[in-house]
C-alpha cells in the first residue's frame, strides 16, 4: 500500500515538474496606475492581443502572463522583479513603463540572467545596462534626429526646446540641439519641466517672450492634452510659434481628446495608428475591439511586438529561456510589424525600424498622424555615435 502511495507521489511529483517545465512565465512589470497608467495600459493591451491572435503555446509550451503594477516608481519596480523571480519563478521579465523603472531592474537581470524585454523605456543607455536587455519599444533619439533635420530643411531657423526632466528628455533636446546646429539653427532656449504634476503655463510663456520661430517638446504621452490646452491659453497657437516634436505630443490613444488644436502638427515618430498596412489594420481594429474602443498607440505596438520576440525566440531556441540562449537568439531578429518592418541590431540589442513624419489630419470626423515621409531603417543615433 505505501509502496503504491510512494509511486503514484512520485509520478505525481514527476508530472507537476513536466508541466512546470512546459510552462514559460513571462513577468510583465508595468505602470497601471498613477501618473503613467496609460503607459501601462497600452503595452498590457498590445500583448495580451498577440497572444489572443498567436494562441498561449509555443511549440507546445504555455505562455503565462502575470501582470504587476509598479505605479511608475522605480523602487516598486526593483522589489516587484525579486518577488517574481524569487517566488514566482519567472523565466522572462518584461514591461518598464518609463527609464528610471528599467535601470533599477537591470542589475537584477544581470545578476540573475534572466532575459529582460524593454516594451517602453527609450533613453539609449536602458540597452547599455544589463547584457540581457532586448528593446521592443524604440530608441528615443531616433525620432528626434529626423524631426531635427526636418526643422532645418523647412525654414525654420531659431528654434526652443522643451522636454521632460528626465533621461529621455535629456536625450531629446541634447540630439535635438546637436542636430539641427549642424545644419546652421540657433536654439537660443532650453527648457526642462519637472516630470510629474508638471505646470507647462510658465515654461510656456518664455517660450512666447523668446519668440523663436518654432519650439521642439518632447513630454510623456499622457501629458500632452495639458500642454496643449496651456498652449492654446497663452495665445502660442496664434503667435506664429510652430508646435512639433517626437511622437508622443499626438499620442494616437488620447489625440481626438485634444481637440482641433492639435490639427497641422507634425511629428516624427515609429508608429502611427494610421500606418496604411493591411497587418496595422488588423492591429488597429483589433485592440479597439477587445478594449472597449480604446485605439492602439505606440506603446500598444511595442508590447504586442515585445510578444513576438518572445514567442519567436522561444521557438528559436527550442525552449530555452536563459538569458544566453535568448539573447543569442534574438540579435538580428527582423519581421513585419504593424509599424513596418523591424529589426533586433545584432550588436546593440535595440530596434531598428522606420521614422515617420506625420501630420494630424481629420478623417471622417477624427484626429489621425498621417503619414507624408519615411527614413527607412534608423538605428539609435546615440549608439552609432559612440561607434
Amino acid at each position: 500500500m505505501w509502496c503504491r502511495l510512494i509511486a503514484v507521489a512520485i509520478i505525481a511529483s514527476a508530472s507537476a515538474s513536466a508541466m512546470a517545465e512546459e510552462t514559460v512565465k513571462v513577468g510583465l512589470i508595468l505602470p497601471m496606475t498613477g501618473a503613467f497608467t496609460t503607459t501601462g495600459k497600452q503595452v498590457e493591451a498590445g500583448a495580451r492581443f498577440y497572444m489572443q491572435q498567436n494562441g498561449a503555446t509555443v511549440d507546445g509550451r504555455k505562455i503565462e502572463l502575470i501582470l504587476r503594477d509598479d505605479a511608475g516608481i522605480a523602487d516598486n519596480s526593483r522589489r516587484i522583479a525579486q518577488e517574481l523571480l524569487a517566488r514566482d519563478k519567472v523565466n522572462i521579465i518584461a514591461g518598464f513603463g518609463l527609464t528610471p523603472i528599467a535601470l533599477a531592474v537591470a542589475p537584477l537581470a544581470t545578476e540573475t540572467k534572466t532575459p529582460m524585454v524593454v516594451m517602453a523605456a527609450a533613453t539609449a543607455i536602458v540597452t547599455e545596462s544589463s547584457p540581457y536587455i532586448v528593446r521592443s519599444s524604440f530608441p528615443q533619439a531616433a525620432p528626434v534626429v529626423i524631426i531635427a533635420d526636418w526643422a532645418a530643411k523647412h525654414g525654420l531657423t531659431k528654434v526652443a526646446t522643451l522636454v521632460s526632466d528626465f533621461a529621455p528628455g535629456h536625450d531629446s533636446e541634447t540630439y535635438f540641439k546637436q542636430t539641427f546646429t549642424r545644419t546652421g539653427g540657433e536654439v537660443p532656449l532650453s527648457l526642462r519641466v519637472p516630470l510629474l504634476n508638471p505646470d507647462f503655463a510658465p515654461f510656456l510663456q518664455r517660450v512666447r517672450d523668446a519668440s523663436p520661430d518654432g519650439v521642439f517638446v518632447f513630454i510623456p504621452a499622457g501629458q500632452a492634452a495639458t500642454m496643449m490646452r496651456q498652449f492654446v491659453e497663452r495665445g502660442l497657437d496664434k503667435s506664429g510659434i510652430r508646435l512639433f516634436g517626437a511622437g508622443d505630443i499626438t499620442d494616437d490613444d488620447l489625440l481626438n481628446s485634444m481637440g482641433d488644436v492639435a490639427l497641422g502638427i507634425e511629428t516624427a515618430y515609429f508608429y502611427s495608428a494610421a500606418h496604411p498596412s493591411e497587418k496595422n489594420k488588423t492591429f488597429v481594429e483589433g485592440m479597439k475591439r477587445a478594449n472597449n474602443g480604446m485605439r492602439a498607440n505606440f506603446f500598444g505596438v511595442s508590447g504586442y511586438d515585445g510578444m513576438h520576440v518572445i514567442y519567436e525566440t522561444i521557438r528559436k531556441t527550442g525552449g530555452k529561456t536563459d538569458g544566453d540562449s535568448f539573447i543569442g537568439a534574438v540579435k538580428g531578429m527582423s519581421w513585419e510589424s504593424p509599424r513596418g518592418p523591424m529589426t533586433i541590431d545584432p550588436e546593440t540589442r535595440d530596434v531598428i525600424s522606420n521614422i515617420y513624419m506625420r501630420r494630424v489630419e481629420k478623417v471622417n470626423g477624427e484626429l489621425w498622424n498621417i503619414e507624408f515621409a519615411t527614413v527607412e531603417n534608423v538605428k539609435d543615433p546615440v549608439k552609432a555615435a559612440k561607434k
